[in-house]
């Protein structure tokens, strides 16, 4: 009888660690996108007190919205203006091959930030290995569009050989009554499956937004900027020192944060908040206060902790990208 007992026991034991290493593998199952095993049971609102509103460049108000996931909540509909007012911005064309740094502004190419100076737009074609380069005549003037029509024209994806080799230069002018408007959740809401920017717009399954998210002084931080194109075209259209240049229907836009717009730095060392991403969630600069990378985000750019919630670090300036998509639902334009 001691011998069966035994037995039946060893068999109960048996079977019920069985059970429980099995739901132990079901738990290990994840199906999001951006393969991170991130935590996001602290959630933070977003918090329009970090805006440059007092100087009317930047209004908030909360309306209702829905969501890429059904939810409806509400939203901060953000309206800015379509210069910032926390940083001068430009120059970006310098005059002559002969001007400094001071009279141009960047360029972003292979991971590297550039000085779109003269003797860079000098160097061009070396730096390209094509000699059709050539953005200055006999005096060493560069070529720079000089109207709103040669802006919108050099602008175009199919701009024609009247522009080759012109450094495209728009002018904060050119938008004075322009404005644009965002819808933010207030409140984050995590998502199972990431939407990638990487499918783009339009994309099977993917209404993402271009827009990655918006700057605390209102401006938006926007898809990379097609660099083939504008080289195919023998053009150069610079980014000033803040990593941004205007487009006569989106007003002035970053492609690259560089560490100029508002912040809002951390009492812990962690890296500043400089804006929010579509989603809610907050986009904070890359490096740390100690000058140290964060080597645990996941491929959206983005991880977790207590104080900040899940919440993203931009990527190198000189990489032409802020985020690799949206964590959290967002409004369906």
């Amino acid at each position: 009888m001691k011998n069966t007992s035994l037995r039946i026991t060893l068999l109960l034991l048996a079977i019920l660690f069985g059970f429980v290493a099995c739901n132990n593998d079901d738990d290990s199952t994840t199906s999001d996108d951006s393969d991170s095993e991130t935590d996001t049971s602290t959630v933070v609102d977003v918090n329009s007190s970090y805006f440059t509103t007092t100087d009317g460049s930047v209004t908030i108000t909360t309306v209702p919205c829905t969501l890429s996931d059904g939810t409806s909540t509400d939203c901060y509909q953000i309206v800015t203006s379509s210069i910032p007012t926390d940083h001068v911005v430009g120059p970006w064309c310098p005059d002559n091959i002969s001007d400094d740094a001071s009279a141009g502004g960047i360029w972003l190419e292979g991971g590297e930030v550039y000085d779109v100076d003269g003797a860079f737009v000098q160097n061009m074609a070396t730096f390209y290995n094509d000699t059709t380069w050539q953005m200055y005549d006999a005096n060493g003037d560069i070529y720079v569009t000089e109207t709103e029509d040669d802006c919108i024209n050099a602008a175009n994806p199919n701009v024609g050989t009247a522009y080759e080799n012109f450094c495209v230069e728009c002018l904060p002018t050119y938008v004075t009554d322009l404005t644009q408007t965002w819808l933010i959740p207030i409140t984050p809401i995590a998502q199972a499956n990431a939407a990638l920017f990487a499918t783009g717009p339009g994309g099977p399954g993917n209404t993402a937004p271009s827009t990655r998210g918006i700057a605390l002084n209102g401006i938006e931080f926007s898809a990379p900027a097609p660099v083939d194109n504008i080289l195919g075209a023998y053009t150069l259209a610079p980014f000033d020192d803040a990593g941004g240049h205007i487009n006569v229907n989106q007003g002035y836009y970053y492609h690259a944060a560089t560490g100029l717009s508002t912040k809002i730095e951390q009492t812990d060392g962690h890296s500043a908040l400089i804006g929010y991403a579509l989603d809610g969630h907050g986009i904070h600069e890359h490096l740390d206060a100690n000058g140290n990378e964060y080597t645990d985000l996941d491929t959206l750019l983005g991880h977790t902790d207590d104080t900040r919630g899940y919440h993203y670090h931009v990527d190198y300036a000189g990489n032409n990208n802020f985020i690799n998509g949206l964590k959290g639902a967002y409004v369906v334009n």
